[in-house]
């Protein structure tokens, strides 16, 4: 089975998918239904999602060509790009967006929009059944602009956390503020929800990864500009008691990063990938980072055996006499699944 990793950064635009049962990274070859420029350009802060057996790209941008409103779809099947025709408001070209699912459709929220030039609080949605765009008139107190934060789908609730925002709304004008605190926005009823206060709090941060599992929702790592640091810590929130509590799993987990990405597969999250400060001499800020190219997997229901490949792992015991599949895989466990060098970037 195959789990899609679509690229980021600089990186060229293919797609790359991570082969569970070896637990590494392919390149695939890709097809375009009509002449390119079907296949996206290369972009970060992009979102894409899965909707039955198509990948849904969004929004996104680079330097060159700017920020990007057109929808592209992959589908997994034949590995073919197409453009659908969309109806509808389709919303502005933006990054740093959020995108998640419900049922058949695409919720966008969010992002720094081009043409604007400023933040967005807006809410726009797809519906994939008929490719329609709707921007969404929303009731309550809505969620502040902001952009690169984590929108996750829990039920019908879209809870956004975190993200770069401006002090002064929603033109940048280099203040920049990072908040902590969860909004839930009601897709039954399409209004923000007023929330309680809680008591312990991550550090607000973009560029980090959110997923939901078990009904609860998760973030891992991201960065904060104004205390010019990298997280590698786990947090978990419920939104029943609406409390957050840190996770501190077991084994060795990723150094301080942003920008990577995170999908659920079964009971596990399977972490590839992202940025951190560069450990060379004299690169230190931070529009000076190294991409990663390595894999990290986080099993919520570990079997014994892989319980024992941890204990060989950790302890560095002798594997001459394991059979030669567990050999293999605890080789699998212990190297990078490098497909491109490590790059230097200036940007996220």
């Amino acid at each position: 089975m195959l789990q899609w990793l679509l690229g980021t950064g600089y990186s060229p635009s293919g797609v790359t998918a991570l082969v569970k049962t070896t637990k590494h990274c392919v390149r695939l070859m890709c097809t375009f239904s009509t002449q390119p420029p079907v296949v996206p350009y290369m972009r970060y802060g992009h979102s894409t999602v899965l909707i039955d057996d198509t990948v849904f790209l969004w929004g996104g941008r680079n330097d060159t060509e700017g920020a990007c409103n057109v929808l592209y779809a992959f589908d997994v099947n034949t590995h073919k790009w197409s453009t659908p025709r969309v109806l509808g408001t389709v919303p502005g070209a933006r990054d740093g967006h959020s995108a998640c699912v419900l049922g058949k459709t695409m919720y966008i929220f969010g992002g720094y929009e081009q043409l604007a030039d400023c933040f967005s609080n807006d809410i726009h949605k797809l519906d994939t059944s008929t490719m329609t765009w709707t921007l969404i008139c929303t009731k309550g107190n809505p969620a502040r602009w902001r952009d690169f934060h984590s929108a996750t789908m829990l039920g019908s609730h879209m809870y956004v956390f975190g993200g770069r925002a401006d002090r002064f709304g929603p033109f940048h004008s280099n203040n920049e503020i990072y908040c902590n605190r969860i909004r839930v926005f009601d897709t039954r009823t399409e209004a923000w929800l007023d929330c309680p206060a809680t008591p312990v709090l991550p550090e607000g941060r973009r560029s980090h990864s959110a997923f939901g599992y078990n009904g609860e929702l998760y973030i891992f790592g991201g960065y904060n500009a104004r205390l010019n640091r990298h997280f590698h810590d786990l947090w978990k929130f419920n939104p029943v008691s609406f409390t957050w509590k840190k996770i501190e799993p077991k084994g060795k987990g990723p150094c301080p990063r942003r920008r990577q990405c995170c999908c659920i597969v079964g009971d596990k999250i399977v972490l590839f990938g992202g940025t951190s400060p560069s450990p060379e001499e004299g690169l230190g800020d931070e529009f000076d980072l190294i991409d990663h190219s390595d894999l990290h997997i986080l099993d919520f229901s570990p079997s014994l055996k892989t319980l024992c490949k941890l204990a060989v792992i950790q302890y560095n015991l002798d594997q001459s006499c394991l059979p030669h599949d567990i050999r293999w895989e605890l080789n699998a466990m212990t190297t990078n699944s490098n497909i491109s060098r490590p790059i230097v970037s200036s940007h996220g």
